[in-house]
């Protein structure tokens, strides 16, 4: 027993040497900052330059022949789940640099550019972040050149996102490319309100700083990246749809598969996995069309959804006030289903106008959800309190911020897996019926909504990226099966193809919960606690769907009883 402990405690040790080294090296990479997700204002953008992305395959490459080498079988339980999600980890990350993931830094969802403009503003709290920021300021036009740099590589090899998911993309950038002064770009928006903390004159002199920084580097920088985008990058990205038509194309997808999804399944196995559940969703929706009281058939009642003014907000303030109502109704039942809950509370706020166009109807994380209020007439409020659920509380704005409060996990740890992450939100939505959040048979049939489209992107992503579907097919199988508006129907489309095997994550990740769910409750029987199980849900932050399963199998072996007994009884 000794000996066996003895080598349990080396090869932990060894473990930890590999992961807290590669730590160490990201955070030099990024120029100091603790993790990827960490707001702290650098004084430098990263590096990526072709030199710095092969080196980085050549450090992932070497920690994956480190972890090779381990005896996993003599981890600690706590190291096996620690090496299981780094070397899953890891190995994305080696993907990411063999398919040259860096030379299409742009999608019809988001860009490189548009994460800058978008400067975190609670982070600003002294004179140092200031400066910091002015630093990033000007160091702006290098970062761009490279990026510049990677996009035509990657037209020269055809990897670039499909042209029709360009179109109109360069907005984003002309808002600021042809902005007239500092003050008139979101770069400017830290040095509208300073710290009273700051003395005035060092907010003058700041202030002024930026103005020479943003109109001298930032917005030249822009007009430099229009020109690129327009005249070059957008006429010659390719025409193709599918991921498995860009190079090396049918690896490349399964690679973004397992990224994604964290499971072993082929884009056939999806597809059909699905079909299957579309069909078990539509019938729950007949039933809540029944409970409306509709008489027409389903096209008919979709299409009195989609323009029926009752079911849309009238001004922005009503949208975002519904959203914010609706959130302190799941704190008013938050203690019946969970034992443990996040300190970190959030924000709600607009998308900002220069991206709304072209973003999801709304998105949450730590500390903020971001509800889209551009084009009212495709933000229905009857799926409001499913998006609320999913963007939220307890969805990512709940979920993210306990996850950080693991302080006894690897940095590495706080990495954001999409199958868990975006199936722990989904499932949050179907648990709103559980919690009495969804009032009347069309908040309920919305919710079913959100469901299938989730579903049908399992057939979608698929359909598109591997069996030849066009973009009117992906649109008009949303339009049939959904009761997502022509505007959301567009703009998911264009996600799904820009941006493959990322759609798959949210139903595969949600079929993980609810498989455990299931087991668990025909399992403990009366002794099943739900607050017990959402806690053991949550409790070990984003891990791959198998990690989770098998965290969750011994969690139900050992009674059912949660992490913070105390706080479930």
């Amino acid at each position: 027993m000794g000996a066996a402990r003895s080598a349990e405690t080396r090869e932990d040790a060894r473990l930890k040497a590999i992961y807290t080294a590669e730590s160490a090296w990201r955070k030099a990479q990024r120029g100091g900052s603790d993790d990827e997700n960490d707001e702290t204002i650098l004084p430098v953008l990263p590096s990526v330059d072709e030199a710095t992305q092969q080196a980085k395959l050549v450090h992932w490459t070497k920690v994956m022949a480190q972890l090779d080498a381990l005896k996993v079988e003599v981890l600690s339980p706590a190291e096996k789940v620690n090496y299981r999600v780094f070397r899953a980890q890891i190995a994305v990350l080696i993907n990411g640099q063999k398919f040259r993931y860096y030379e299409m830094p742009v999608n019809s969802d988001s860009a490189f550019w548009s994460e800058l403009s978008d400067p975190p503003i609670n982070s600003f709290k002294t004179a140092e972040d200031y400066s910091h920021y002015l630093s990033q300021l000007n160091d702006t036009p290098r970062f761009f050149s490279e990026e510049v740099a990677n996009m035509r590589a990657g037209l020269a090899h055809r990897f670039t996102p499909p042209k029709v998911t360009l179109e109109g993309r360069d907005v984003s950038i002309a808002t600021i490319a042809e902005a007239k002064r500092a003050e008139d770009t979101p770069y400017w928006k830290p040095f509208a309100t300073m710290p009273s903390s700051i003395p005035e004159s060092r907010q003058g002199e700041l202030r002024a700083e930026a103005r020479t920084a943003i109109e001298q580097k930032i917005i030249p920088a822009y007009a430099v990246l229009l020109k690129f985008f327009r005249e070059e990058y957008v006429p010659g990205a390719q025409e193709a749809l599918a991921a498995e038509s860009l190079p090396n194309g049918k690896a490349y997808y399964q690679a973004k598969i397992l990224e994604y999804t964290t499971v072993d399944l082929t884009p056939e196995q999806i597809h059909e996995i699905g079909l299957h559940e579309m069909a078990g969703i539509h019938a729950e929706m007949l039933a809540a069309i029944q409970q409306t009281g509709f008489k027409g058939d389903f096209p008919a009642f979709l299409q009195y959804l989609r323009t029926d003014p009752q079911f849309y907000a009238k001004t922005p303030e009503e949208l975002l006030m519904r959203a914010a109502y609706i959130s302190k109704e799941f704190d008013g039942v938050s203690a019946r289903y969970f034992g443990y809950l996040p300190r970190q509370r959030f924000a709600i706020r607009p998308v900002p106008p220069e991206i709304a166009p072209f973003y999801t109807s709304g998105r949450g994380g730590p500390g903020v959800y971001f509800v889209n209020t551009y084009d009212l007439p495709s933000r229905s409020l009857y799926s409001l309190p499913a998006l609320t659920l999913h963007e939220s509380a307890p969805g990512h704005a709940f979920q993210i911020p306990i996850a950080a409060e693991h302080k006894d996990l690897p940095k590495f740890r706080g990495a954001y897996i999409s199958a868990y992450g975006e199936g722990w939100a989904v499932y949050c939505e179907r648990l709103g019926t559980e919690m009495g959040i969804y009032h009347t048979p069309y908040e309920t049939f919305g919710m079913l909504s959100y469901q299938a489209w989730r579903a049908a992107r399992l057939v979608v992503d698929t359909g598109i990226h591997s069996q030849g579907w066009t973009r009117e097919q992906a649109r008009q199988y949303l339009r049939d099966n959904t009761a997502l508006s022509e505007h959301e129907v567009d703009t998911e489309v264009d996600r799904y193809i820009s941006w493959p095997g990322q759609a798959l994550s949210y139903y595969l990740g949600e079929l993980s919960i609810l498989k455990e769910r299931h087991k668990a409750e025909a399992s403990l029987g009366a002794k099943f606690n739900i607050r017990a199980f959402h806690d053991a849900v949550l409790e070990t932050g984003s891990v791959p769907l198998p990690v989770l399963e098998e965290h969750l199998d011994q969690w139900i072996a050992g009674g059912g009883v949660g992490p913070y007994p105390e706080m479930e009884r």
